[in-house]
Formats: structure tokens, C-alpha cells, sequence
């Protein structure tokens, strides 16, 4: 007994203290976890990339479609050599396509040549009237490489006359005058002329622009009862082209940009511009989507008074809890949501404080809605039997809250897929281009004056030509 006696004198401090401790505790529900900072969005970067084989007889269908049936003319042409006159050089069938390696590929084209060749009207030319006719059919073999230019253009690198596939000759006086050198110097100067030296021969931006304009035009959908347009901003395009050992020609096309949201009455009226090409190095069929989105804190407090407010929580047999005036904020990478409650016993005695939750925002693919997970929670009342009373009875009331802050978010998503699906979808001459298996996965950002949505949709392009 007289050894635990100096005990008593200190008793008052000791309890006081045990009981400071226990209300600490109570009222600091969350002060342990700091906000830390508000992680920024990641750029909303989307890419495409698509590899498309084209086999041999589609290309060599895709080229002779391009090629006019006049290849070269004029009259009073100088063949040099003293002679001149009227020629029509005429394609008079299907150019065949041979590939050499990854980028040479060899042509033999069948051509007829019609007109009239004569001797220039000075020397001898000058006794000899009227002009001879001409008509002859060759196969000329020519090598070139084609290349693609950063204004979608076509061009070529290189080109030689393998073969003239034909003797044309002239008889003049008896005497035959082969013409194959002439008609082979005169097809490189104009291969030199009108191939080497242009840098365009024919431009593909029409075609393309036209099948962007379907694929590029913003799509709209709804967002939380507000008409929204989402729009494709291209910031590159890529293209690689080479044959295969298979003699199939192989097309690596990759663009990347930027998606912007628009309120619908502010959506552009057409696609934004394609810009210039350059090298793709990636051969993959792969789509990668980002949709930005928001809410901004005004919009989030009347979804959480849809979802919480206006019900009344039953904590235990003796307490029911009603939450209500929404507040909802930043907390870090977490949503912090003051609210004001009413909590009311079976005798009828209220208590009435500030409640300040806070919670990670997730998506739960099986309800397909906005959740939020971790949930933890702050009291602030005048009345100590409620702190200490939501203290011990926390996890219920984490329950009661975590089961109804739940907002789906799965019917924009569904609208977003059906919308990007269908415009991505594009039918051409030659083949058909379509994204498939695209699923969309949201991430979630606070920010300081919204709370921003990221949709992430990944899907593969499947490429059938004809």
C-alpha cells in the first residue's frame, strides 16, 4: 500500500493526460496523411500505326490506274541527227511490276509509237519531201525508285532504260536508219526532264486529305448531360514504305497527336490539316487513344449530392448519420470532400459538425462508375461524444459512404467507343481500314480548379485489301 501512495498525488496530472492523449486521437482521424502535391495530366498524345500489305497484282492495279494512256507527243519534235517530226508515244496495255530489291522495282511497259519522222528541210532534207510514217510497238524494261516526298507527294530517285523491247527503224531511199539509240537518248532526256529533275509527279494529298476529312471530323458525345465534341489534332505523320521478299508492297503509315475537347457549339466545322511526312520506324497495328474530359469541382459537389445527399445512414441500431452541403476539392493526387451532417439517436438528441473525407478516385470495371477507395475521414463537432463516437464507429461509416459515392461513367465511355470506332472506320478502292477490340480504361486526375479524366482506349487496326 505506502509503496504505490506517492501515486495518488500525481493521479489528476496522470488522467489528464491519458485523456488529452484519447482525444487526440479521436479529432485526428487524418491529420497523418498529407496532401502532397497535385500530379499534373500527362499531354493527351494519341498515336495510330497501321502496317498494310499491299500484294503484287493490287499495287501493279493501284499503278496502272495512275499512269495516262499518252505517255509523250508533240509535233515538230528534233530527234536530232537531222531528223524531226510529229510522235505519239501511247500505253497500249497493263505495266508490269517487277520488284529488284526492298526499294528498285523494274517496269515493262507496252508501248505503241505513231507519227511521222522525216529529214530536217536544210542539206539533202531539202530535196526530199513529206515525212514518213512510223508505227511500232515495244516493250521498254525501265528501273527506277520511287519515292514518297514530305508533302505526300511522289517522285523518283533514279531511273535507267534497261531494254528498249523492240528495234524501230525508218527506211529512207532504200536505206533503213535504226532509231532505237535515237528513241533511247530521247526517252532519257525525257526521263531526266520530266522524272529526276521534278520533285513531284504525281501528289497524294487529295486522296489522303479526303479520307482524312472522314476519319479526322470531331466526334461528338455527351458528358454529364452536356453536348461535347472531341477532335483530332495530327502533329506528325509517318510512312515507310519498301517490297517484301514476297514481291508484296509494304506500307508502315503511323500519325501521332493531340485530342482536344470542345463544348459541341465550339467544335471545329472540319479535320485539322495533315502535317508533312516523315520516316516511320514502327511496324506494329497498334491505336492508342487519349479523350480528356472534366468536371469541375461545382459539377462534382452535385454528383456527390445525387449520390450521398438527401438519404439518411443508419450507423448503428441507435445512431442514423445524414450528410449534406458538398464541398469537394483537391487533395494532393486524392479528392478531399467537406461536408456538413446530422447525426440523430433513437432519443432523439442531435449532434451536428463538419465532416472532411478523403479518398483515392479508381473505376471499377464491374459496375463500370467512379469510385473511391481509401477512404478516411476527419470530424469536427462541438460535441465530444460525437468525435469519439465516429472514431470507434469509423469503419461503418467508410462503409456507408464508400457504397454510395459511386458515379458510372460507363455510357460516356460506350458513346466514346461507338463514335471513335465508326469514324475510324474508312473504305477505299483498294482495301478497307478499321480499329478493333478498342476498350477504354479512365485514369483520373485532381487538379486544383477541376477534376480532369483521362480515357485511355486501346484497340488494334486491321488493314483488308482487296
Amino acid at each position: 500500500m505506502h509503496l504505490f501512495h506517492p501515486f495518488k498525488k500525481y493521479r489528476p496530472l496522470f488522467l489528464a493526460l491519458i485523456f488529452g492523449l484519447f482525444l487526440s486521437a479521436c479529432k485526428s482521424s487524418i491529420p497523418a496523411i498529407e496532401p502532397g502535391d497535385i500530379l499534373a495530366p500527362p499531354p493527351a498524345v494519341s498515336q495510330v500505326n497501321a502496317n498494310i500489305k499491299i500484294p503484287k497484282a493490287t499495287f501493279e492495279k493501284v499503278v496502272n490506274s495512275q499512269v495516262p494512256v499518252n505517255i509523250y507527243g508533240g509535233k515538230d519534235m528534233d530527234f536530232g541527227n537531222g531528223l524531226e517530226g510529229d510522235i505519239l508515244i501511247k500505253r497500249t496495255g497493263l505495266i508490269s511490276i517487277t520488284p529488284v530489291d526492298s526499294q528498285l522495282v523494274q517496269l515493262t511497259i507496252p508501248l505503241n509509237i505513231e507519227g511521222e519522222v522525216g529529214l530536217k528541210r536544210s542539206g539533202i532534207g531539202s530535196f526530199i519531201k513529206g515525212r514518213l510514217p512510223i508505227q511500232e510497238s515495244i516493250q521498254p524494261t525501265v528501273l527506277l525508285d520511287p519515292r514518297i516526298n514530305s508533302d505526300w507527294s511522289v517522285g523518283v530517285s533514279a531511273f535507267e532504260i534497261l531494254d528498249l523491247g523492240g528495234d524501230v527503224s525508218l527506211d529512207i531511199l532504200g536505206m533503213q536508219m535504226d532509231l532505237n539509240k535515237l528513241l533511247l537518248d530521247q526517252m532519257q532526256r525525257f526521263a531526266e526532264a520530266n522524272l529526276l529533275e521534278s520533285e513531284s509527279l504525281l501528289s497524294l494529298k487529295p486522296y489522303v486529305d479526303l479520307a482524312w476529312e472522314q476519319v479526322g471530323k470531331p466526334v461528338g458525345l455527351e458528358w454529364r448531360g452536356v453536348a461535347k465534341a472531341v477532335s483530332i489534332q495530327p502533329t506528325q505523320a509517318r510512312w515507310y514504305d519498301f517490297f517484301d521478299e514476297g514481291e508484296n508492297f509494304n506500307i508502315w503509315l503511323g500519325m501521332e497527336g493531340k485530342i482536344n475537347s470542345h463544348p459541341a457549339n465550339a467544335a471545329p466545322s472540319r479535320a485539322f490539316p495533315l502535317p508533312q511526312l516523315s520516316k516511320n520506324q514502327d511496324s506494329s497495328d497498334q491505336f492508342d487513344i487519349i479523350i480528356p474530359l472534366s468536371l469541375s469541382y461545382e459539377q462534382m459537389d452535385q454528383l456527390l449530392e445525387e449520390n450521398l445527399g438527401n438519404r439518411i445512414y443508419q450507423v448503428d441500431k441507435k445512431t442514423s448519420f445524414q450528410p449534406s452541403n458538398f464541398r469537394s476539392e483537391a487533395f494532393g493526387s486524392l479528392i478531399g470532400i467537406n461536408m456538413d451532417f446530422v447525426a440523430t439517436r433513437t432519443n432523439g438528441k442531435e449532434i451536428s459538425g463538419e465532416l472532411f473525407l478523403i479518398g483515392k478516385p479508381n473505376y471499377r470495371e464491374d459496375i463500370e462508375s467512379l469510385v473511391f477507395e481509401e477512404i478516411n475521414f476527419d470530424l469536427d463537432s462541438d460535441s465530444f461524444k460525437a468525435e469519439t463516437g465516429a472514431w470507434l464507429k469509423r469503419k461503418k461509416i467508410i462503409r456507408q459512404m464508400q457504397k454510395r459515392a459511386q458515379f458510372p461513367i460507363g455510357d460516356v465511355m460506350t458513346e466514346s467507343i461507338a463514335g471513335f470506332e465508326d469514324r475510324l472506320q474508312l473504305n477505299t478502292p483498294i482495301g478497307s481500314f478499321k480499329v478493333e477490340d478498342l476498350k477504354i480504361t479512365p485514369t483520373f486526375y485532381p487538379q486544383e480548379n477541376e477534376f480532369i479524366i483521362h480515357f485511355l482506349g486501346n484497340g488494334v487496326v486491321n488493314t483488308e485489301i482487296k
